[in-house]
């Protein structure tokens, strides 16, 4: 636990060459969300100019699913189940949740389908005025059925212009009194409490194969009392896919969106079509 903040080894680079001579790290295990990623990319980039960064073997857990969603996902889920258990004693309320996630939907996406969200917006996905508003009167047609309740999952970073705020404001307009909101900003109670079976199972498998990994390539590389590590492969991303993978970093810098801090392409969008059809829209199944 040492504390560290999100400071990336650009500016620093000087100081972590001389740590790693002065303590004679011949690996590392970087364990973080997309800083650690970032991070390791950085060193692996300047490679040619520190020959002591050659030594390096860095591996981080990411991917398809990163460690601890599970656990956010449960967290997130409770609390709209317990906003949708508070609303059962009364009529005409459209809860308005907003979630964590940064720019990457998947969270309240998925959140969306295990409780029943009657739309989930995210950034993946771009939608317009046009759409709001018939997100609204399908809302008030939901309103006359006995289904008189209503919840919304907005992604924190989904749009620039249509906040949480905004959201709010034309649910409530265009209502026609039909209907009354509440706005519900979960922030970080997604975070920390109590990892889940999957999690901690996962956390284990990934401990396990990361630290066999980067003794395997240490075994490799070792040459006397020197060891030189400048292949793609010396520097990879432990994945959580399918199966447990090891990818270069510098490979999937070509897939991965910096600025907005995730993959360029979602395998997730497409169970988009299933929580509109949760939801009671007219959708067939190859939408």
């Amino acid at each position: 636990m040492l504390g560290t903040k999100r400071t990336l080894p650009k500016g620093f680079l000087e100081s972590i060459v001389e740590n790693i001579c002065t303590y004679g790290i011949p690996a590392l295990l970087a364990i973080g969300g997309f800083e650690a990623y970032e991070g390791v990319l950085q060193l692996v980039e300047v490679h040619g100019h520190y020959e002591e960064l050659h030594h390096h073997v860095n591996n981080i857990p990411g991917t398809d699913f990163s460690l601890g969603f599970n656990t956010a996902l449960n967290a997130t889920m409770e609390r709209c189940d317990r906003i949708k258990q508070s609303a059962s004693g009364t009529k005409h309320h459209v809860f308005i949740v907003e979630t964590m996630g940064g720019y990457c939907g998947y969270l309240a996406m998925v959140t969306g389908i295990a409780v029943g969200a009657d739309a989930a917006y995210i950034f993946e996905d771009l939608f317009n005025i046009h759409e709001l508003k018939a997100n609204v009167e399908h809302m008030m047609e939901k309103m006359k059925t006995d289904m008189q309740r209503g919840l919304v999952l907005w992604n924190e970073k989904c749009h620039d212009h249509y906040t949480t705020e905004f959201l709010y404001n034309l649910y409530s307009s265009e209502s026609k009194a039909i209907f009354d909101c509440r706005t519900n900003v979960l922030g970080h109670l997604q975070q920390g409490g109590i990892p889940t079976p999957s999690d901690r199972n996962y956390g284990t498998k990934l401990g396990v194969k990361a630290m066999l990994w980067v003794l395997g390539k240490l075994h490799e590389v070792y040459h006397k009392r020197w060891v030189s590590a400048n292949a793609p492969h010396s520097a990879c991303v432990i994945d959580l896919k399918k199966a447990v993978a090891f990818s270069p970093v510098t490979e999937l810098k070509k897939d991965t969106d910096l600025e907005h801090r995730m993959q360029w392409e979602q395998w997730w969008l497409s169970l988009r079509p299933m929580l509109k059809m949760l939801a009671h829209y007219c959708i067939s199944m190859t939408a």
